[in-house]
């Protein structure tokens, strides 16, 4: 018996021996109370949530790197000029946000993005903050332009690259859901729960 069941099982006893043993209580009431203290004790003293810091700091230390990129992806939004980046930066904000809560719930999947981490968000950063610095100069040179268009398409093709990572890190969830539901359909039309199948029944049974 582990420590903390140790205290509870004493707590609960406690709880359980002064009111039947000291006060004359009904044995029922008293064992309630002293089952209550023990739960009571199991909660309080219950192992400690093991932290992804604690169990993967390698993990957790690219996280955070990538939280604060993403923060400064969701700054630098209201400093672009063109409403159409703008608006493109937030949907990639908003991609790189469920990437980063999918990886934290689901650290095994860091494999499928590791480029991700390592290349295409500190690259993102830069081509955003070069874009900003452009375009806050109001140049007007041909090269100028040319940077400022090219930019402009690149950013885009980030923004649907993003949602294409994100959605590759459910393929195998939403490919093996899809299977179950399919056996489970199936399964309903063989029992006669689907409501097509009731319906017919119905019909049937009202022509006899």
């Amino acid at each position: 018996m582990r420590n903390k069941e140790i205290v509870s099982a004493v707590i609960g006893g406690v709880f359980f021996a002064v009111p039947y043993l000291a006060l004359s209580a009904p044995i029922l009431p008293s064992l309630l109370i002293g089952a209550a203290a023990y739960g009571a004790g199991e909660l309080v003293l219950g192992d400690p949530k093991i932290t992804l810091k604690e169990s993967n700091p390698d993990l957790f230390s690219i996280l955070e790197k990538a939280k604060k990129e993403n923060k400064h992806i969701n700054q630098m939004i209201p400093m672009i000029d063109d409403i159409g980046i703008r608006s493109e930066l937030a949907e990639i904000h908003e991609s790189v946000s469920k990437i980063i809560n999918t990886i934290t719930k689901n650290p095994n999947k860091i494999k499928q993005v590791d480029n991700f981490f390592d290349y295409y968000l500190p690259v993102t950063i830069r081509i955003i903050d070069r874009y900003d610095e452009i375009e806050n100069q109001k140049l007007s040179s041909k090269e100028s332009k040319k940077f400022i268009d090219s930019t402009n398409s690149m950013i885009k093709e980030i923004n649907k690259s993003y949602k294409k990572i994100l959605n590759s890190l459910y393929e195998s969830e939403i490919v093996d859901t899809d299977a179950e539901m399919k056996v489970f359909n199936s399964l309903l039309k063989a029992d006669g729960f689907r409501d097509s199948d009731i319906e017919v029944k119905k019909d049937s049974d009202s022509n006899e």
